[in-house]
């Protein structure tokens, strides 16, 4: 019987992304604590942009933005932010960017490779590939006990699991 599979990737829908990013463009247009105080939010590239008069409308903006990624299943961890998350002055408004982290890092595809290795079931093989892991078993159950462990840790980047076969 042939071994079955499925890999471990950290990817970022960008259509649901620029989705979020235009409703929530849509919401600071036209709430009334928005009124007059120059906030905005763009996606420029991989790249999302807010702007406003004051460092707590920054935060603000950032919050309504946070609500509609997780809405439409963008999870925050695929956001890293400048500045540890502080608005810094511009001029005469504050401005706030963060980027959007796809990919695992070989460090953190280390981390998770020795977690499976050690917490795992025995017989189950991870193998790091460029930005993502393949993990193979000859049982399927073991893969399936593999991604519960996965989602039952507290990772500081996220995961999906693709290609299961």
């Amino acid at each position: 019987m042939a071994d079955s599979s499925f890999d471990i990737v950290s990817k970022v829908d960008h259509q649901e992304v620029a989705n979020a990013v235009n409703q929530a463009a849509k919401e600071i247009s036209q709430r009334y604590d928005f009124k007059n105080v120059g906030a905005s939010v763009e996606l420029s590239g991989e790249t999302i942009k807010m702007a406003a008069n004051t460092q707590e409308r920054v935060k603000a903006v950032l919050d309504v933005l946070q609500t509609k990624l997780v809405k439409r299943g963008v999870s925050l961890k695929h956001l890293d932010y400048s500045n540890d998350g502080e608005p810094k002055p511009s001029g005469k408004e504050y401005r706030l960017e963060a980027a959007l982290s796809e990919g695992i890092s070989s460090e953190n595809a280390k981390k998770v490779s020795k977690m499976i290795r050690e917490e795992g079931p025995k017989g189950v093989k991870p193998l790091i590939q460029g930005d993502e892991l393949r993990v193979t078993s000859k049982s399927r159950d073991d893969l399936q006990a593999v991604q519960a462990l996965l989602k039952g840790k507290e990772l500081d980047f996220a995961i999906q699991f693709t290609n299961y076969r």
